[in-house]
């Protein structure tokens, strides 16, 4: 029989994959013809059975360390939808930013102290987005 079906055979019997058959003597299991022959050379010790490897943890434990650093904590590292992600502060100053910046372009055409006024709503929290002040602006006729 060929080294392929002893492994093949033996990895039945044993209940293991054939990676983990090792034929210690050779020229004795080419002699072995069926299933039970093999069974025989397994009892002698001619094939034995290799330890099963296990998953090693040491590249787990290493990205713990790093992550323990601060590394893989970046933003494409992140799951989770977006409020999951986001802090209720960071959401208000990205709304904040946009809004503040559509009020500097809109400031030589606002009427006189309403930039101060809109500076301190949108600070205030007052406008759910940028077309919410713009609406504010033009149903208040603060535009000259």
């Amino acid at each position: 029989m060929t080294v392929q079906t002893i492994k093949r055979l033996a990895a039945k019997v044993l209940k293991c994959g054939e990676n983990r058959v090792r034929i210690v003597d050779l020229a004795k299991a080419r002699d072995s013809l069926t299933t039970d022959d093999v069974r025989g050379l397994i009892k002698e010790g001619a094939i034995q059975l290799k330890p099963s490897v296990g998953q090693s943890r040491a590249k787990a434990r290493f990205k713990a360390e790093r992550r323990n650093a601060g590394r893989r904590r970046g933003e494409g590292s992140r799951k989770g939808t977006y409020y999951a992600k986001h802090t209720l502060k960071q959401r208000w100053m990205k709304k904040a930013r946009s809004q503040r910046g559509l009020l500097h372009q809109l400031k030589p055409r606002l009427v006189e102290g309403a930039y101060a006024k809109l500076y301190k709503m949108v600070k205030g929290n007052n406008f759910k987005a940028k077309r919410q002040l713009v609406l504010y602006v033009e149903e208040n006729k603060l535009l000259k």
